[in-house]
């Protein structure tokens, strides 16, 4: 799979978005390159993509920080090492601890080839993260976007890419994730830094709006 290593990556992106979609070049021109926003790969890349899901950034900080300090280093067997009791005191949820556990899991038996997703096409690897209990679509993109790195991959789900198209392109209402999904073919193989620009756009919109995000 080919992949976004740095902001060179970004801006090469952009150069040929900006040739193929009007509204890409806009947002480029009006605020430049959106940021890499780079996690760590891995175990804790994975895990703090799964504790973010629904929190704000500050939570989602938070609750990273008090378990990586509890489970230093943060493995698959130091997580299934701990007790709920521990995982709770750390600010995770009763389905958040099911999900890291099911992956945890799958990582030490073997069922999820983790170590090799970076190695295969874009659809088994999600694919192979979506059969892990509690893992969704949404994780599976945003891990492979930005803890692996994929070029081309999209989270049409995610209602802020959706609003800031809606912002981009003037439409009438928020596109569903069916018709997001459609949308974004137009940007492959690109659709990662697509997405970047959308969050950027919509973050730039939202604060000359006067709405502050957590």
């Amino acid at each position: 799979m080919s992949v976004i290593t740095n902001d060179d990556d970004i801006k090469r992106g952009m150069d040929v978005l900006a040739g193929i979609c009007p509204h890409m070049r806009m947002i480029g021109e009006t605020i430049g390159p959106p940021p890499l926003r780079w996690r760590e790969p891995g175990f804790a890349g994975l895990v703090s993509t799964i504790t973010a899901q629904q929190l704000s950034v500050s939570s989602a900080n938070a609750i990273r920080t008090k378990l990586m300090a509890r489970l230093d280093p943060l493995t698959p067997g130091a997580l299934l090492g701990a007790s709920e009791e521990e995982l709770r005191a750390c600010g995770l949820s009763g389905p958040k601890i099911r999900t890291l556990r099911a992956l945890a899991d799958a990582i030490v038996s073997g069922d999820l080839p983790f170590d090799s997703l970076a190695e295969m096409p874009v659809p088994e690897a999600q694919a192979a993260l979506v059969r892990v209990h509690g893992i969704g679509p949404w994780t599976a993109e945003v891990y492979m976007m930005f803890c692996l790195g994929v070029q081309d991959i999209f989270a049409p789900a995610d209602l802020a890419l959706q609003e800031g198209a809606k912002l981009a392109m003037g439409l009438p209402t928020r596109p569903t994730t069916k018709e997001m999904a459609e949308i974004a073919t137009r940007w492959a193989p690109w659709r990662a830094v697509a997405a970047r620009m959308l969050w950027a756009w919509y973050g730039h919109v939202k604060r000359r709006q006067g709405v502050v995000s957590a």
